[in-house]
C-alpha cells in the first residue's frame, strides 16, 4: 500500500518550489488525511509545522529548504517513501508556557525549542527565579533568561552559552543571558518535572517581553514554564542522522 503523504511548504520560493515537484511526483491529501507529513523549508518552519498539526498524532519528516536544517534532513526528489518508510522516530514533549502581563491578561504558549525572556527597554532586567515553589535566585540582572528542551539546546540557548543536552535526558537548560550580577551566574540544569517560575522586578522600569518559539508577549509580569508529557511532536530522521546523533555532532565541531 502507498504511503499517503501531505506536503507543506514555508514561504521561501525555493520550498514551494520543491513543493510543487514533490505533489506532482508523489501526490498530496491534507494532513489529516496522512501517514506522514513532509515539511519543506528550515527549522522555522519545521516547528510551525509541528505546532499546527500536534492534535494528528502523524510524524513529521522534514527536508531543508531553509538555512540551518538541524531538525531537517537532506532534501533530495528521489526515493522519498523509501526513506520515509526507513526513518527513525523521535518524540519529543514541548514546554508550557503561562504569563500574566501588566495589564493582567493571561496568556498561554507552547514551544519546543525554548521560552526565553528578553528585557524590552534599555536598561537591564531584574528576574527572581523559583523552581517548583523554591525561590532560587532572588535577584539575576541580565538580558535575559531562557528555559531549553533537549531538542531546542543547540539553538538560542547554545548561542547564550548554554549547555547541550542529550535526546533522551529527563532534564531542561535553564540558561541566563547575558548575566550581569550574579555574574558569574550561567544557569542550572534542572529536572524535566521541574516548573520554573520568573517574576520580573520593577516590571514598570524595566519592561520585559516573553516569547515562545516566535509567539510573543510584551511587558510581562511573571512566566511560569514546566514540560508538556500530555504532548507528544513525532520527529522522523534518516537511521544515522537522528537528534542524537546531531547533537553529539555538534559538540565536536
Amino acid at each position: 500500500m502507498s504511503l499517503k503523504i501531505a506536503f507543506m511548504a514555508g514561504r521561501a520560493a525555493v520550498a514551494e518550489e520543491a513543493r510543487v515537484v514533490l505533489v506532482e511526483r508523489y501526490g498530496n491529501v491534507r494532513p489529516e488525511e496522512a501517514d506522514m507529513i513532509v515539511a519543506l523549508g528550515g527549522d522555522g518552519f519545521m516547528l510551525r509545522a509541528l505546532h499546527a498539526t500536534q492534535e494528528l498524532d502523524v510524524p513529521v519528516y522534514g527536508m531543508n529548504r531553509g538555512t540551518v536544517g538541524f531538525l531537517m534532513n537532506e532534501y533530495s526528489e528521489t526515493d522519498l517513501p523509501d526513506r520515509l518508510q526507513a526513518a527513525v522516530e523521535e518524540v519529543i514533549n514541548p514546554l508550557s508556557m503561562r504569563t500574566m502581563d501588566q495589564n493582567g491578561e493571561m496568556h498561554r504558549a507552547l514551544a519546543i525549542n525554548e521560552v526565553s525572556l528578553l528585557r524590552a527597554g534599555p536598561q537591564a532586567a531584574k528576574l527572581r527565579i523559583s523552581v517548583d515553589g523554591r525561590v532560587r535566585l532572588p535577584e539575576l540582572v541580565c538580558d535575559g533568561a531562557l528555559v531549553a528542551t533537549p531538542a531546542g539546546s543547540t539553538a538560542y540557548n547554545y548561542s547564550a552559552h548554554g549547555p547541550i543536552l542529550p535526546i533522551g535526558a529527563d532534564v531542561l537548560a535553564l540558561t541566563a543571558i547575558a548575566a550581569f550580577r550574579p555574574r558569574r551566574w550561567r544557569g542550572a540544569l534542572l529536572p524535566k518535572t521541574a516548573e520554573v517560575r520568573f517574576d520580573v522586578i520593577e516590571a514598570d522600569k524595566r519592561p520585559v517581553m516573553a516569547d515562545a518559539d516566535s509567539i510573543s508577549i510584551d511587558n510581562i509580569d511573571w512566566v511560569e514554564i514546566h514540560s508538556e508529557p500530555t504532548i507528544k511532536h513525532r520527529i522522523l530522521f534518516d537511521p544515522g542522522h537522528g537528534l542524537e546523533e546531531r547533537l553529539i555532532s555538534e559538540q565536536f565541531n
